[in-house]
């Protein structure tokens, strides 16, 4: 063939994928960032990426965003919703309805506008659902189906449904019915795989963790100021950063914090959430160790995160497997270790049994831990040679660039299975 021949040959398509997740940027919620970051990725591998968020903000429902916008290669198509409150129950669930609704649309598409590949979240809840539709209605579309978090589940664990209800049987006959619709499924951790074998589908199954926010290009060192505008002169800093919410506890934290009051080591809590108020009437005038700080925004995340040198996470036992606090991977990123309170069982109490990037905190523990971190208190050089610990083994299992480039492969096989 010559030349000009040659090159009149049409260029390969691209793999068309599209993002079915409730926020999106410039929205800061993690979950969003994540879903933000992978739709930029797979841009930069070959992809054609659609996404269709809402138009509504996270925080705050009043900020409205553009319905059409291209971000970095990406076509962001928002879908127009109501503005109902997406902190009431009632709210919650009817935004989900809708967003369930109006993606579940798409399966009307003609042609070589169906995507090759459809990825969609949990944020709305019972997301999934959107699986079923478009099995049914284009089952040449792959499905994929990122879980940071589980319904019913949740509301099971959190009391506000109660086992065996006949609203409770329904949702899982309707999620085993989305879920056997899906072609591939990411978790967030082994505890969370335990929980979806129940619904006994023999899909493809991943773990892809949320990776962290930030990722500085070594372990930094605390910037003075700020470490003593969280901490004072503490010679120990322990820093619950992020969200502190229905699944999340503080009781072991504090308790341990009391045993360690006067020794020179600080608790910090930096968050926002549903249960601030509660951690806020639980610490007491003599708690002189224990603090309350703004919650960091994403342009001092870095700083605030290597202001202390361990970092906290907790996650109520009944919570174990629903959802993965994705808080760990920021500490590990910022080469920081990690005192995790919660069940044995939970993926992040095993990964730190596993990598050695951390505590586990059971209750009745507290005293034994209290020891251990005294003694940290005195010995700098361990210290620092587990937080750089801590940032190699973050690299070497979690980092951006590594889920990142497992998506992108495990999507592509997706297309290749099909074809």
């Amino acid at each position: 063939m010559s030349r000009a021949g040659a090159d009149s040959s049409p260029p390969p398509r691209r793999p068309h994928i599209v993002l079915l997740y409730h926020y999106f940027h410039p929205d800061d919620v993690i979950s969003a960032r994540n879903f933000s970051d992978l739709a930029e990725a797979l841009v930069q591998r070959g992809w054609d990426v659609e996404a269709l968020p809402c138009n509504r903000g996270c925080r705050d429902d009043r900020q409205r965003y553009p319905l059409r916008e291209e971000w970095k290669g990406v076509r962001i198509r928002r879908v127009w919703r109501p503005r109902w409150k997406q902190s009431s129950s009632l709210g919650r669930l009817a935004n989900a309805l809708y967003m369930i609704g109006a993606w579940s649309l798409l399966a009307f598409r003609r042609g070589r506008q169906l995507p090759d590949v459809l990825l969609m979240g949990t944020d709305p809840v019972l997301s999934v659902l959107v699986a079923g539709v478009f099995k049914t209605l284009r089952p040449q579309v792959k499905i994929a189906h990122w879980a940071h978090d589980l319904y019913p589940e949740a509301p099971l664990a959190d009391g506000m449904l109660k086992p065996n209800r006949l609203l409770v049987r329904w949702m899982t006959r309707l999620l085993r019915w989305a879920y056997h619709s899906c072609d591939w499924i990411a978790d967030l951790g082994p505890c969370m795989r335990e929980q979806l074998e129940k619904y006994d589908h023999a899909c493809r199954k991943v773990t892809l963790v949320p990776w962290g926010i930030s990722e500085p290009a070594q372990v930094e060192p605390a910037e003075p100021r700020l470490r003593d505008k969280l901490f004072g002169q503490a010679r120990l800093a322990l820093l619950y950063s992020g969200n502190f919410g229905r699944a999340h506890a503080h009781d072991s934290i504090l308790k341990l914090a009391r045993l360690l009051r006067g020794a020179g080591v600080a608790f910090t809590f930096a968050v926002r959430g549903n249960r601030v108020d509660e951690l806020r009437a639980a610490i007491t005038p003599d708690d002189t160790n224990i603090r309350l700080a703004p919650f960091a925004e994403e342009a001092e995340l870095a700083q605030h995160l290597a202001a202390a040198d361990i970092h906290l996470a907790s996650l109520r036992p009944q919570w174990t497997g629903i959802v993965v606090p994705s808080k760990f991977f920021g500490s590990l990123a910022a080469g920081r270790p990690v005192l995790f309170a919660g069940d044995a069982h939970a993926s992040i109490a095993r990964w730190i049994r596993e990598y050695q990037v951390g505590w586990h905190l059971e209750v009745g523990q507290e005293e034994s831990l209290a020891d251990i971190l005294l003694k940290l208190s005195k010995e700098p050089a361990a210290l620092r040679q587990m937080q750089q610990h801590c940032f190699e083994v973050y690299h070497q299992h979690f980092s951006k660039s590594l889920m990142l480039d497992a998506f992108n492969r495990e999507l592509l096989g997706l297309i290749q299975a099909r074809r």
